[in-house]
């Protein structure tokens, strides 16, 4: 998730209460947010979403969250995929009656859809679209 670490830099890196909304039309806004919550590993977390509109409802597609890890450079970790028009919810990595739980095979999939989903972020120009709008905003 190269694209939304470039766009985390920009907006001066992840800290409680970051939440950044970027307009890019044709596409649907792209909302990155903290959470409140530490990720399963313990780990800064993030929320990263495209919102469309169903019958007056916000609808997620996608929403995936991530762990923030810095060890060997800033990197994005997936542990949940969520696709409202789909009705899917996914949690690859979680913590479950106190225990660590990790689905390998789930993680790969997250992990490769986030790869496809931040190449189509860059090339649709999310970046620059949030630069544009630090300068005018």
């Amino acid at each position: 998730m190269q694209t939304i670490l470039q766009i985390l830099k920009m907006a001066g890196g992840w800290h409680p209460g970051l939440y950044l909304k970027i307009d890019n039309v044709p596409y649907m806004e792209l909302v990155i947010e903290a959470m409140d919550e530490s990720g399963p590993m313990g780990l800064p977390a993030l929320s990263v979403a495209h919102y469309g509109e169903q019958n007056g409802d916000l609808m997620r597609d996608p929403e995936m969250c991530f762990e923030l890890g810095m060890a060997a450079g800033p990197h994005l970790s997936a542990f949940y995929f969520r696709n409202d028009y789909l009705g899917v919810e996914q949690w690859s990595r979680n913590i479950v009656r106190g225990n660590y739980v990790h689905l390998i095979a789930l993680h790969e999939q997250h992990q490769q859809f986030a790869k496809t989903w931040d190449n189509n972020l860059r090339l649709q120009r999310f970046a620059d679209a949030f630069t544009v709008k630090c300068i005018r905003g």
